[in-house]
């Protein structure tokens, strides 16, 4: 393959996935989703052509990060706090840890039943599978009235965040005791600590800086922290979030020492700035990531029956689980709530970083994408056949 031909692909795909874009505004049907075909319908094409390609799943870990970093980055920094948020944000963490909790439980008890492998190592191959895709789910809820969409992107996000806590905390330690969750108790000031002292020095730089190339340098080093972070098993996806809420309510901090070494009359410009970059970034790691995870794929695999009985008792574990919290605790509407909690790149990227040791041969790549997909068109279909117009709640957080 000659370098024209791989500029031609790698153009052509970012044009795909804006046209994507274009649909799903329309339609309600994920992009996401439509690059998933993309990728599948890629593969065939090599295969029926014979066409020489390299293995792609040794990349996908790093778009995967990359992604991840970025679109919860770029969420965060949508986000704008106010007193009367405090409602919806506690509601929303809730929601994110006991649904967490409750899935990785239940998929596990799957797991065992299914493997008859032990309940840690069943415990540490479920935790991805139980985690709500931020990838997937804000984009998907950008066309939903503002209350549900900022519920849906807190609640992806600190599922996001919770569930690299709780794998990192499952991988290391084989028994939960008193000195497992002290240790994490330790870990989870540490990083919070980091975090602050992090978001100091990067609004630091971000006003002193006077090279014409600034906001690639930022979110270069947002992407250092993170790496060095979770190369010592720290959630650091704390950083990035807190990164992005500090800097969107920079402005609301009244300590006269903040506003005179840190806030400068250019920063509102400067943040609309960062922001259209690392969208535009997200756009296109989310673009390459998910159609090499569709071209990575062995459709074949769908054939297997006892991969689809899983799979279907995985999405039934799931749905039932959402059900039952909206109906019992969350008691709000049960559309599109319902089927906002897509698997998607998060997911992969904890599955390819299992340690070997605790990985099982029953439990591999076509699961997860089945998974994924079919999560992806619940919710799909579940958009589709929604209708929302904006009721007084909604219309009271517009100007929020």
């Amino acid at each position: 393959m000659t370098t024209y031909t791989t500029l031609m692909i790698l153009c052509g795909l970012v044009i795909f996935s804006y046209l994507f874009d274009l649909i799903a505004g329309r339609t309600k049907l994920p992009s996401v989703l439509l690059l998933l075909f993309l990728g599948i319908g890629l593969k065939q094409l090599t295969l029926h052509f014979n066409w020489v390609t390299i293995d792609f799943s040794k990349i996908l870990p790093a778009l995967g990060t990359l992604g991840l970093i970025l679109i919860v980055f770029e969420g965060s920094l949508e986000l704008k706090y106010t007193p009367e948020k405090n409602k919806i944000i506690k509601k929303s963490f809730l929601s994110a840890l006991v649904i967490l909790l409750l899935t990785t439980a239940a998929i596990t008890a799957i797991f065992c039943y299914t493997t008859g492998q032990t309940i840690h190592r069943c415990m540490v191959n479920a935790i991805p599978f139980g985690v709500i895709s931020s990838s997937i789910a804000i984009p998907s809820a950008s066309a939903l009235p503002k209350r549900k969409k900022e519920f849906i992107i807190y609640e992806s996000s600190f599922s996001d965040v919770l569930t690299i806590v709780f794998f990192n905390f499952a991988v290391s330690n084989s028994y939960f005791n008193f000195t497992a969750f002290t240790r994490l108790g330790i870990e989870l000031i540490t990083i919070i600590v980091f975090a602050m002292a992090a978001c100091l020095l990067l609004l630091y730089l971000i006003k002193n800086i006077t090279h014409h190339v600034k906001f690639f340098l930022i979110i270069s080093i947002i992407i250092l922290v993170y790496v060095i972070g979770q190369q010592y098993h720290l959630s650091s996806l704390i950083v990035v979030l807190a990164f992005g809420l500090f800097l969107n309510n920079a402005g609301s901090i009244t300590l006269p020492w903040f506003r005179r070494n840190f806030l400068y009359p250019a920063l509102p410009h400067e943040l609309k700035q960062l922001l259209q970059l690392s969208a535009e970034s997200a756009f296109i790691m989310r673009t390459f990531f998910f159609v090499i995870f569709g071209f990575t794929m062995a459709v074949d695999q769908l054939r297997d029956s006892n991969l689809l009985i899983v799979g279907g008792l995985l999405l039934a574990a799931i749905y039932f689980i959402r059900f039952v919290y909206i109906k019992t605790v969350s008691k709000t509407d049960m559309m599109p709530e319902l089927v906002l909690v897509p698997r998607g790149l998060i997911s992969v990227l904890l599955y390819y970083n299992l340690p070997p040791h605790l990985k099982m041969e029953e439990i591999g790549t076509g699961l997860l994408f089945v998974v994924v997909l079919a999560t992806s068109i619940i919710m799909s279909l579940g958009l589709l056949g929604t209708k929302w117009g904006a009721t007084p709640q909604d219309r009271e957080f517009e100007d929020v």
